[in-house]
């Protein structure tokens, strides 16, 4: 498995350079390390943050996990999706509220065609919320299916 957090900073991360604003690192509560964050004054609403995980070395006609954790904490925070490089047009993934400040987790399955999968791209989505912030930490990609919970 390939460790994304950014703590240890043993992948490729890349801000977007065509978006409207950056997402920031944030000291975790227990302040063992940091994850990425946009805050809810960030910006102006659907104004769009991309940080983008590149991915190399994916082997062809296979599979992957990625894992992560999220939180979308205020109201009206905004939306955070997921895009794979292959499949530019829709999200594979999207989330638009938080039931609470927790922590949470995502699960994507990469499908290796002929074609791989070179980059993961974390979006966030202003909304009209000015408190409270979107998330993302612990980012582990393993080969395989993903496991059942």
């Amino acid at each position: 498995s390939v460790d994304c957090s950014f703590s240890r900073g043993v992948c490729d991360w890349k801000q977007d350079t065509d978006d409207d604003f950056d997402w920031n690192p944030a000291d975790r509560d227990r302040g063992d390390g940091y994850y990425m964050a946009v805050p809810a004054f960030v910006g102006h609403k659907n104004d769009m943050g991309r940080l983008k995980l590149l991915l190399t070395d994916l082997k062809p006609k296979s599979s992957y996990c990625l894992i992560f954790s999220y939180r979308l904490a205020g109201e009206k925070v905004g939306k955070l999706r997921v895009f794979l490089a292959n499949k530019k047009t829709a999200p594979v993934w999207e989330e638009n509220k938080g039931k609470d400040e927790k922590w949470r987790t995502g699960k994507i399955e990469i499908f290796q065609g002929a074609e791989t999968t070179n980059s993961v791209t974390f979006e966030s989505e202003r909304g009209k919320g000015k408190t409270g912030e979107i998330g993302v930490d612990n980012v582990i990609l393993i080969s395989g299916l993903c496991p059942e919970d």
